[in-house]
């Protein structure tokens, strides 16, 4: 594909910068392969059969703009099988068209996070695909809410090229967060910036079993803000916009993408699921805060819509400063575990306060996607509690940077309010959790929290198994003898799933 330089580019490095978000436990690794049998202390539990997907961004060359953040780094796909008590590993970069061109060309040649302005070269897709890895009709779907997503192959990882689902995607984006219908089996997603970098508008859609696009919505948001995650419930789809802004020109003039803005509410878009026109979503407006990872959102028999996420009051992206460059001290960034109770009917478009559900500093919250878009009793997340007994002093030096840092995890029963906590170990941190229902009928929550976690004293990962019948302790722990450094979101594809196809 031919493309043209845009500039006089540096030489190329070929080391890493000495940043924080390169050193330690975050420096790349660069590291592609299979490692069969690994080693368990424990005892895997024989229900788990299937495979554990996660996506982390891991550049492959050195970049070449400045204190360039963690999230910007290539798309690498690590999968672990797990079958009869055995867990193999695997680990495969996605090839985008960026990472292809980079390769053949033995440099960087992305630029900026999300400013195609700053590229060495013109790209057809502009990509690293590093945010998420989802299962959907028989493929895999590697995902970075700036592009569609490219499908890779399910056993081998191997990519399948740029899904566009048959040419029906109708915007240039595709959420990092898709939800499927536990009922229908439908995924539900939508766009943002849909129309290009710097545009208002979302591309709503829902695409059935089998691919095929059934409801596409275009609306108008009252911003250009960020919209990473979002909810979805049996009538109603609600957008939560992050009071980050993006603004064309500033990209043009060689700038971030996003930028803070202290003066812009939380938008609230909510919007009827089935046969909707744009002009049908409303914008409910909430004070300027940074809505995190939604769990979960259901209806109440008297219309109401519930909503339950992570709220920070300040700027949880610090390395995006607002206009004058103020961003707060990072270790002053907290997030409650709110609920927001939404009459879709409602002509005041300012949102009540929420409720606090819990104080404990969150996020990457997980539920039983059995009951999603209903009524959840269970919720499981991250958790940062310096009280536990994490050991900073071991830690500090190797830590690296730039990414969110939570040492245990937590279990939450929405209607005793009871919390049970799992913590690690001394020298850990965890990754995002997900959940593996202990059977097919299994009550809600019963079954086991599967987490990568980061071990600094052995400078290596792990993966802890978590009965939810007994969050004390781990059920098993899957020694990688390997580094992996922080990713983002990860998924589970049990092994039904392969055997039906």
């Amino acid at each position: 594909m031919a493309g043209h330089f845009r500039g006089t580019l540096p030489p190329a490095s070929k080391s890493f910068p000495s940043l924080p978000q390169f050193s330690g436990f975050m420096k790349p690794c660069r590291f592609e392969g299979e490692v069969h049998h690994l080693e368990v202390r424990g005892t895997i539990p024989p229900e788990l059969d299937g495979t554990f997907y996660r996506v982390m961004p891991d550049p492959q060359f050195p970049p070449f703009v400045d204190n360039d953040p963690w999230f910007n780094g290539d798309g690498s796909i690590s999968a672990f099988r797990f079958h009869n008590g055995n867990v193999n590993f695997q680990q495969k970069y996605v090839r985008t068209e960026k990472f292809i061109r980079e390769r053949e060309a033995q440099r960087a040649l992305g630029g900026k996070y999300r400013n195609k302005y700053t590229d060495a070269v013109e790209f057809k897709i502009r990509t690293t695909a590093n945010t998420n890895i989802f299962y959907f009709n028989k493929v895999l779907l590697a995902i970075k809410e700036d592009a569609p997503p490219y499908a890779l192959d399910p056993v081998t990882l191997e990519t399948i090229g740029l899904c566009d689902f048959d040419g029906q995607l109708p915007s240039l984006t595709f959420t990092a967060h898709p939800k499927v219908d536990p009922i229908t089996k439908e995924l539900v997603a939508f766009g943002y910036e849909a129309r290009g970098d710097g545009t208002p508008d979302v591309c709503y859609y829902t695409i059935s079993p089998d691919g095929k696009f059934t409801e596409v919505v275009w609306i108008v948001a009252p911003v250009v803000g960020l919209i990473h995650d979002f909810a979805v419930t049996e009538n109603w789809v609600l957008f939560p916009i992050i009071p980050q802004i993006c603004d064309i020109d500033r990209l043009k003039q060689g700038g971030e993408h996003w930028q803070w803005d202290p003066k812009v509410p939380v938008y609230l878009g909510v919007l009827p699921r089935r046969g909707a026109k744009g002009s049908d979503v409303k914008w409910f407006r909430a004070p300027n805060a940074f809505p995190g990872h939604s769990t979960n959102a259901y209806e109440t028999p008297d219309g109401k819509v519930i909503f339950d996420l992570p709220l920070t009051d300040k700027n949880v992206f610090f390395w995006w400063p607002d206009a004058e460059g103020n961003a707060p001290d990072p270790e002053s960034i907290k997030a409650e575990y709110v609920r927001f109770t939404i009459d879709p009917k409602a002509t005041d478009l300012e949102l009540p306060t929420p409720e606090v559900i819990l104080q404990s500093d969150m996020e990457f919250p997980r539920i039983d996607d059995r009951v999603a878009m209903t009524r959840h009793r269970h919720s499981f997340f991250d958790m940062m509690d310096p009280k536990l007994g994490t050991d900073f002093g071991v830690i500090a030096p190797v830590l690296g940077g730039g990414h969110p840092l939570y040492n245990s995890l937590g279990h939450l029963d929405h209607e005793t309010g009871k919390l049970e906590v799992y913590f690690p170990g001394p020298t850990h941190m965890v990754q995002e959790p997900v959940f593996v229902p202990r059977s097919t009928d299994a009550p809600e929550g019963d079954g086991f929290l599967v987490v990568l976690v980061s071990n600094y004293a052995t400078m290596s990962s792990e993966l802890h198994i978590v009965d939810t019948q007994d969050f004390s302790s781990a059920k098993a722990i899957v020694l990688l003898n390997l580094r992996l450094r922080a990713g983002l979101h990860g998924n589970w594809v049990d092994a039904k799933e392969f055997a039906a196809e």
